[in-house]
Protein backbone atom coordinates (compact mmCIF):
# COMPACT_ATOMS: atom_id res chain seq x y z
CA UNK A 1 0.00 0.00 0.00
CA UNK A 2 1.11 3.98 -0.85
CA UNK A 3 2.24 6.12 1.86
CA UNK A 4 -0.26 8.74 3.76
CA UNK A 5 -0.43 11.32 1.09
CA UNK A 6 -0.44 8.82 -1.83
CA UNK A 7 -3.66 7.07 -0.29
CA UNK A 8 -7.16 7.77 -1.10
CA UNK A 9 -9.30 9.13 2.13
CA UNK A 10 -6.36 7.39 4.87
CA UNK A 11 -9.04 8.68 7.50
CA UNK A 12 -12.52 8.03 8.25
CA UNK A 13 -13.43 12.11 9.05
CA UNK A 14 -10.27 13.39 7.15
CA UNK A 15 -10.16 15.97 9.94
CA UNK A 16 -5.83 16.04 9.82
CA UNK A 17 -5.38 14.74 6.37
CA UNK A 18 -3.97 18.30 5.30
CA UNK A 19 -1.93 19.43 8.43
CA UNK A 20 1.93 18.62 7.74
CA UNK A 21 2.73 17.24 10.97
CA UNK A 22 -0.24 14.62 11.15
CA UNK A 23 1.11 13.97 7.76
CA UNK A 24 4.79 13.79 8.86
CA UNK A 25 4.06 11.52 11.67
CA UNK A 26 1.68 9.23 9.57
CA UNK A 27 3.97 6.76 8.00
CA UNK A 28 6.20 6.70 11.19
CA UNK A 29 3.24 5.47 13.28
CA UNK A 30 2.34 2.36 11.27
CA UNK A 31 6.30 1.79 12.06
CA UNK A 32 5.67 2.73 15.42
CA UNK A 33 2.39 0.61 16.17
CA UNK A 34 3.36 -2.87 14.27
CA UNK A 35 6.93 -3.03 16.27
CA UNK A 36 4.94 -2.55 19.39
CA UNK A 37 2.81 -4.80 18.49
CA UNK A 38 5.80 -7.87 17.80
CA UNK A 39 5.37 -7.47 13.73
CA UNK A 40 9.34 -7.95 13.57
CA UNK A 41 8.78 -11.64 14.99
CA UNK A 42 5.33 -12.43 14.49
CA UNK A 43 2.93 -10.97 11.27
CA UNK A 44 0.52 -8.04 12.44
CA UNK A 45 -2.74 -8.29 10.67
CA UNK A 46 -3.40 -4.47 10.91
CA UNK A 47 -3.47 -2.44 7.28
CA UNK A 48 -1.78 1.29 7.33
CA UNK A 49 -5.66 3.06 6.87
CA UNK A 50 -6.31 0.87 10.41
CA UNK A 51 -3.75 2.28 12.21
CA UNK A 52 -4.28 5.76 10.69
CA UNK A 53 -7.50 5.41 11.92
CA UNK A 54 -6.39 4.77 15.26
CA UNK A 55 -3.91 8.07 14.90
CA UNK A 56 -6.53 10.55 13.96
CA UNK A 57 -9.20 8.65 16.94
CA UNK A 58 -6.54 9.04 19.48
CA UNK A 59 -5.88 12.86 17.82
CA UNK A 60 -9.49 13.78 18.42
CA UNK A 61 -9.69 12.19 21.81
CA UNK A 62 -6.62 14.45 23.17
CA UNK A 63 -8.36 17.44 21.93
CA UNK A 64 -11.78 16.67 23.30
CA UNK A 65 -9.97 16.03 26.80
CA UNK A 66 -7.90 19.54 26.38
CA UNK A 67 -11.60 21.05 25.20
CA UNK A 68 -13.42 19.88 28.50
CA UNK A 69 -10.46 21.28 30.69
CA UNK A 70 -10.95 24.61 28.66
CA UNK A 71 -14.40 24.40 29.05
CA UNK A 72 -14.39 24.59 32.96
CA UNK A 73 -11.81 26.86 33.22
CA UNK A 74 -13.66 29.41 30.60
CA UNK A 75 -17.00 28.77 30.56
CA UNK A 76 -18.29 31.70 32.59
CA UNK A 77 -16.56 34.28 30.45
CA UNK A 78 -18.00 32.32 27.15
CA UNK A 79 -21.53 32.02 27.77
CA UNK A 80 -23.85 34.56 25.77
CA UNK A 81 -21.09 35.68 23.03
CA UNK A 82 -21.70 34.80 19.48
CA UNK A 83 -21.96 31.19 17.93
CA UNK A 84 -19.36 30.78 15.54
CA UNK A 85 -20.15 28.33 13.22
CA UNK A 86 -17.86 26.72 10.31
CA UNK A 87 -19.74 24.97 7.91
CA UNK A 88 -18.42 21.16 8.57
CA UNK A 89 -16.73 21.80 11.85
CA UNK A 90 -19.76 23.21 13.79
CA UNK A 91 -18.74 26.00 16.42
CA UNK A 92 -15.13 26.53 16.33
CA UNK A 93 -12.81 29.41 16.51
CA UNK A 94 -12.14 29.52 20.18
CA UNK A 95 -9.78 26.49 21.54
CA UNK A 96 -6.68 27.52 21.14
CA UNK A 97 -7.31 30.59 22.47
CA UNK A 98 -7.04 32.67 26.52
CA UNK A 99 -9.80 34.68 26.60
CA UNK A 100 -9.78 37.59 29.07
CA UNK A 101 -11.89 37.10 32.52
CA UNK A 102 -14.89 39.12 32.93
CA UNK A 103 -17.97 39.54 35.20
CA UNK A 104 -20.23 39.52 32.67
CA UNK A 105 -21.10 36.22 34.42
CA UNK A 106 -22.18 37.24 38.24
CA UNK A 107 -23.39 40.45 36.79
CA UNK A 108 -26.05 38.33 34.73
CA UNK A 109 -26.62 36.04 37.71
CA UNK A 110 -27.01 39.55 40.10
CA UNK A 111 -28.83 41.39 37.79
CA UNK A 112 -32.40 40.17 39.16
CA UNK A 113 -32.29 41.30 42.31
CA UNK A 114 -31.71 44.98 40.76
CA UNK A 115 -34.31 44.73 39.03
CA UNK A 116 -36.88 43.52 42.01
CA UNK A 117 -35.49 46.53 43.89
CA UNK A 118 -36.70 48.90 40.83
CA UNK A 119 -33.28 49.31 39.79
CA UNK A 120 -31.64 48.57 36.13
CA UNK A 121 -32.78 45.20 35.11
CA UNK A 122 -33.80 43.83 31.82
CA UNK A 123 -37.57 44.08 32.21
CA UNK A 124 -39.47 47.22 32.18
CA UNK A 125 -41.64 48.02 34.81
CA UNK A 126 -44.72 49.72 34.40
CA UNK A 127 -47.20 52.24 36.36
CA UNK A 128 -51.15 52.29 35.96
CA UNK A 129 -53.67 53.64 37.75
CA UNK A 130 -57.08 53.36 39.94
CA UNK A 131 -60.06 55.12 39.99
CA UNK A 132 -60.72 55.65 43.19
CA UNK A 133 -64.63 56.17 44.72
CA UNK A 134 -65.44 57.67 47.77
CA UNK A 135 -67.23 55.86 50.11
CA UNK A 136 -65.32 52.37 48.36
CA UNK A 137 -62.48 50.58 50.17
CA UNK A 138 -62.35 47.42 47.49
CA UNK A 139 -60.91 47.39 43.89
CA UNK A 140 -59.96 44.04 42.10
CA UNK A 141 -56.90 45.17 40.04
CA UNK A 142 -57.51 43.28 37.19
CA UNK A 143 -60.59 44.81 36.31
CA UNK A 144 -59.89 48.19 37.52
CA UNK A 145 -56.97 48.91 36.81
CA UNK A 146 -56.04 51.38 33.87
CA UNK A 147 -52.56 51.50 31.70
CA UNK A 148 -51.84 53.08 28.42
CA UNK A 149 -51.26 50.99 25.45
CA UNK A 150 -48.71 51.37 22.66
CA UNK A 151 -50.56 54.13 20.99
CA UNK A 152 -51.31 56.17 24.59
CA UNK A 153 -55.05 54.95 24.58
CA UNK A 154 -55.99 53.83 28.37
CA UNK A 155 -57.16 50.27 28.68
CA UNK A 156 -57.25 47.34 31.36
CA UNK A 157 -54.13 45.88 32.73
CA UNK A 158 -55.83 42.62 32.06
CA UNK A 159 -56.59 43.31 28.46
CA UNK A 160 -52.54 44.82 27.58
CA UNK A 161 -51.17 41.39 29.30
CA UNK A 162 -53.40 39.39 29.28
CA UNK A 163 -53.71 36.01 30.32
CA UNK A 164 -50.45 37.25 32.65
CA UNK A 165 -50.77 37.52 36.60
CA UNK A 166 -49.21 40.95 37.22
CA UNK A 167 -46.40 41.49 40.11
CA UNK A 168 -47.25 44.81 41.94
CA UNK A 169 -44.31 46.41 43.53
CA UNK A 170 -45.79 49.53 44.76
CA UNK A 171 -48.72 51.00 45.91
CA UNK A 172 -48.83 54.68 46.36
CA UNK A 173 -51.24 55.31 49.33
CA UNK A 174 -49.40 57.46 51.87
CA UNK A 175 -49.88 59.49 54.88
CA UNK A 176 -48.12 62.76 54.58
CA UNK A 177 -44.26 62.34 55.15
CA UNK A 178 -43.76 64.02 58.79
CA UNK A 179 -40.52 66.02 58.10
CA UNK A 180 -43.25 67.90 55.28
CA UNK A 181 -45.69 68.58 58.00
CA UNK A 182 -43.16 69.76 60.56
CA UNK A 183 -41.57 72.22 58.58
CA UNK A 184 -44.82 73.06 56.64
CA UNK A 185 -44.79 76.68 57.76
CA UNK A 186 -48.74 76.69 56.89
CA UNK A 187 -49.17 73.56 58.66
CA UNK A 188 -51.66 73.61 61.83
CA UNK A 189 -49.42 70.81 63.36
CA UNK A 190 -47.26 73.74 64.30
CA UNK A 191 -49.61 75.08 66.66
CA UNK A 192 -48.52 71.09 68.42
CA UNK A 193 -45.33 72.67 68.24
CA UNK A 194 -45.56 75.10 70.64
CA UNK A 195 -47.46 73.20 72.84
CA UNK A 196 -44.54 70.81 72.90
CA UNK A 197 -41.86 73.50 73.37
CA UNK A 198 -40.65 72.93 69.66
CA UNK A 199 -41.45 76.25 68.87
CA UNK A 200 -37.82 77.07 68.58
CA UNK A 201 -36.85 74.37 65.84
CA UNK A 202 -39.31 75.57 63.28
CA UNK A 203 -38.94 78.00 60.39
CA UNK A 204 -42.00 80.33 62.18
CA UNK A 205 -39.56 81.46 64.68
CA UNK A 206 -35.84 80.67 65.28
CA UNK A 207 -34.14 77.66 63.60
CA UNK A 208 -30.99 75.68 65.27
CA UNK A 209 -28.22 73.79 63.99
CA UNK A 210 -28.74 70.29 65.42
CA UNK A 211 -27.60 66.66 65.55
CA UNK A 212 -29.59 64.85 62.78
CA UNK A 213 -30.60 62.53 65.10
CA UNK A 214 -32.84 65.34 66.74
CA UNK A 215 -35.02 65.45 63.27
CA UNK A 216 -35.01 61.59 62.85
CA UNK A 217 -37.10 61.55 66.88
CA UNK A 218 -39.50 64.26 65.98
CA UNK A 219 -40.39 62.50 62.31
CA UNK A 220 -40.74 59.58 64.66
CA UNK A 221 -42.81 61.38 67.23
CA UNK A 222 -45.48 62.39 64.33
CA UNK A 223 -45.25 58.98 62.50
CA UNK A 224 -46.19 57.62 66.03
CA UNK A 225 -49.30 59.99 66.97
CA UNK A 226 -50.37 59.41 63.30
CA UNK A 227 -50.60 55.60 63.88
CA UNK A 228 -51.98 56.05 67.27
CA UNK A 229 -54.16 59.12 67.36
CA UNK A 230 -55.52 59.32 63.93
CA UNK A 231 -56.48 56.60 61.04
CA UNK A 232 -53.77 55.67 59.28
CA UNK A 233 -52.97 55.24 55.52
CA UNK A 234 -52.52 51.92 54.51
CA UNK A 235 -53.82 48.47 52.40
CA UNK A 236 -54.11 44.97 52.55
CA UNK A 237 -53.23 43.45 48.97
CA UNK A 238 -54.11 39.44 48.85
CA UNK A 239 -54.59 37.80 45.73
CA UNK A 240 -56.03 40.31 43.20
CA UNK A 241 -58.27 42.05 45.62
CA UNK A 242 -56.93 46.04 47.00
CA UNK A 243 -58.60 46.77 50.24
CA UNK A 244 -57.43 50.92 51.25
CA UNK A 245 -57.56 52.41 54.62
CA UNK A 246 -58.73 54.99 56.15
CA UNK A 247 -62.05 54.92 53.87
CA UNK A 248 -62.01 57.40 50.64
CA UNK A 249 -63.87 60.27 50.66
CA UNK A 250 -62.85 61.99 47.83
CA UNK A 251 -62.76 60.72 43.86
CA UNK A 252 -59.20 60.84 42.50
CA UNK A 253 -56.49 58.27 41.30
CA UNK A 254 -54.22 55.45 42.84
CA UNK A 255 -51.22 54.65 41.50
CA UNK A 256 -49.59 51.11 41.33
CA UNK A 257 -46.07 50.81 40.11
CA UNK A 258 -46.13 46.53 38.81
CA UNK A 259 -44.75 44.40 36.08
CA UNK A 260 -45.86 40.94 34.40
CA UNK A 261 -43.59 37.63 34.91
CA UNK A 262 -40.23 38.10 33.55
CA UNK A 263 -39.52 35.74 30.21
CA UNK A 264 -35.81 34.61 30.63
CA UNK A 265 -35.98 33.89 27.02
CA UNK A 266 -37.47 37.35 25.68
CA UNK A 267 -36.39 40.02 27.98
CA UNK A 268 -37.74 43.55 27.32
CA UNK A 269 -34.39 44.76 26.26
CA UNK A 270 -32.88 43.24 23.42
CA UNK A 271 -30.20 41.12 24.19
CA UNK A 272 -28.63 39.02 21.95
CA UNK A 273 -26.91 36.71 24.41
CA UNK A 274 -29.86 34.50 24.85
CA UNK A 275 -28.92 33.26 21.26
CA UNK A 276 -25.43 32.88 22.01
CA UNK A 277 -22.88 30.21 23.76
CA UNK A 278 -25.49 28.64 26.41
CA UNK A 279 -23.43 25.20 27.39
CA UNK A 280 -20.49 23.32 26.98
CA UNK A 281 -22.04 21.92 24.00
CA UNK A 282 -22.15 24.77 21.67
CA UNK A 283 -19.35 26.35 22.75
CA UNK A 284 -16.54 27.99 19.62
CA UNK A 285 -14.43 24.58 20.57
CA UNK A 286 -13.48 23.05 17.07
CA UNK A 287 -10.58 20.23 16.71
CA UNK A 288 -7.01 21.16 17.99
CA UNK A 289 -5.15 21.93 15.21
CA UNK A 290 -2.05 18.35 15.35
CA UNK A 291 0.79 21.30 14.21
CA UNK A 292 -0.26 23.43 17.82
CA UNK A 293 0.19 19.98 20.09
CA UNK A 294 3.30 20.10 21.85
CA UNK A 295 5.65 16.98 22.25
CA UNK A 296 3.43 16.01 25.18
CA UNK A 297 0.57 15.74 23.51
CA UNK A 298 1.99 13.87 21.06
CA UNK A 299 3.46 11.43 22.83
CA UNK A 300 0.25 10.77 24.73
CA UNK A 301 -1.43 10.39 20.83
CA UNK A 302 1.38 7.97 19.88
CA UNK A 303 0.71 6.08 23.27
CA UNK A 304 -3.32 6.11 22.75
CA UNK A 305 -2.41 5.29 18.97
CA UNK A 306 -0.98 1.93 19.87
CA UNK A 307 -3.26 0.72 22.70
CA UNK A 308 -6.48 1.67 20.03
CA UNK A 309 -4.23 -0.48 17.48
CA UNK A 310 -3.95 -3.21 19.87
CA UNK A 311 -7.86 -3.15 20.25
CA UNK A 312 -8.60 -3.54 16.79
CA UNK A 313 -5.65 -6.42 16.63
CA UNK A 314 -7.61 -7.89 19.38
CA UNK A 315 -10.98 -8.36 17.67
CA UNK A 316 -9.49 -9.29 14.54
CA UNK A 317 -7.76 -11.97 16.27
CA UNK A 318 -11.08 -13.13 18.28
CA UNK A 319 -12.79 -13.68 14.89
CA UNK A 320 -10.77 -16.94 15.48
CA UNK A 321 -10.27 -18.90 18.38
CA UNK A 322 -7.17 -20.66 16.82
CA UNK A 323 -5.74 -21.37 13.44
CA UNK A 324 -4.84 -24.76 11.72
CA UNK A 325 -1.62 -25.55 10.93
CA UNK A 326 0.70 -29.30 10.45
CA UNK A 327 0.44 -30.97 13.20
CA UNK A 328 -2.17 -28.99 15.56
CA UNK A 329 -3.14 -25.74 16.16
CA UNK A 330 -2.22 -22.25 16.90
CA UNK A 331 -3.99 -20.49 19.57
CA UNK A 332 -4.61 -16.41 18.84
CA UNK A 333 -4.25 -14.40 21.82
CA UNK A 334 -7.44 -12.09 20.85
CA UNK A 335 -8.73 -11.67 24.39
CA UNK A 336 -6.03 -10.48 25.80
CA UNK A 337 -4.56 -8.38 23.62
CA UNK A 338 -8.87 -6.17 23.73
CA UNK A 339 -7.91 -6.52 28.12
CA UNK A 340 -4.50 -5.38 27.93
CA UNK A 341 -5.60 -2.51 25.40
CA UNK A 342 -8.81 -1.29 27.12
CA UNK A 343 -6.61 -1.16 30.82
CA UNK A 344 -3.91 0.93 28.84
CA UNK A 345 -6.52 3.34 27.37
CA UNK A 346 -8.05 3.67 30.65
CA UNK A 347 -4.88 4.35 32.41
CA UNK A 348 -4.20 7.09 29.36
CA UNK A 349 -7.28 8.82 29.95
CA UNK A 350 -7.06 8.53 33.49
CA UNK A 351 -3.64 10.08 34.01
CA UNK A 352 -4.42 12.65 31.23
CA UNK A 353 -7.54 13.41 33.12
CA UNK A 354 -5.70 14.03 36.41
CA UNK A 355 -3.27 16.10 35.04
CA UNK A 356 -5.87 18.88 33.36
CA UNK A 357 -7.88 18.76 36.61
CA UNK A 358 -4.70 20.09 38.21
CA UNK A 359 -4.08 22.93 35.63
CA UNK A 360 -7.82 24.24 35.69
CA UNK A 361 -7.69 28.15 36.52
CA UNK A 362 -9.14 27.58 40.47
CA UNK A 363 -6.42 25.29 40.82
CA UNK A 364 -3.36 27.71 39.64
CA UNK A 365 -5.06 30.02 41.89
CA UNK A 366 -4.60 27.48 44.82
CA UNK A 367 -1.24 26.87 43.96
CA UNK A 368 -0.25 30.56 43.69
CA UNK A 369 -1.74 31.43 46.86
CA UNK A 370 -0.15 28.51 48.49
CA UNK A 371 3.52 29.65 46.84
CA UNK A 372 2.82 33.18 48.34
CA UNK A 373 2.01 31.69 51.71
CA UNK A 374 5.05 29.12 51.94
CA UNK A 375 7.88 31.93 50.30
CA UNK A 376 6.36 34.47 53.32
CA UNK A 377 6.99 31.90 56.03
CA UNK A 378 10.04 31.10 54.20
CA UNK A 379 11.42 34.75 54.18
CA UNK A 380 9.97 35.25 58.19
CA UNK A 381 13.26 32.70 59.06
CA UNK A 382 15.64 34.92 57.26
CA UNK A 383 17.78 36.95 60.02
CA UNK A 384 17.58 40.74 58.75
CA UNK A 385 20.35 43.04 59.81
CA UNK A 386 19.18 46.04 62.01
CA UNK A 387 17.76 48.90 59.70
CA UNK A 388 17.17 46.83 56.71
CA UNK A 389 13.84 45.10 55.32
CA UNK A 390 13.15 41.85 52.79
CA UNK A 391 10.60 43.86 50.33
CA UNK A 392 7.89 41.75 49.03
CA UNK A 393 6.17 42.82 45.88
Amino acid sequence: MANFVGTMGPTPFGIYDADADFIAEADPMVTFVKRKLGDDILSVELTKKQIWMCFEEATLEYSRHINEFSAKSQLSNLLGNSINIVEGEGPTGGESKFPKETLEFLMRKAEPYGGMAGIGGSYNMYSGSISIKPGKQDYDIYETLMVDDSSGVEVKASDRFAQTKLRVFDIMHYSPVAAYRFFDTTSAINYLNNEFSFESFTPETVFYVLPVHEDVLRAQQMDVSNRVRRSNYSYELVGKNLRLHPMPTEPRKLWLKFAPPSDPMSPDIDDGSVDGISNISNLNFGNIEYKTINSVGRQWIRQYTASLSKEVLGRVRSKFGSVPIPNGDLSLDGDSLKSEAQSEKDTLKQTLRELLESMTYDKLLESEANEATNMQTILKTIPVPLGKCISIG
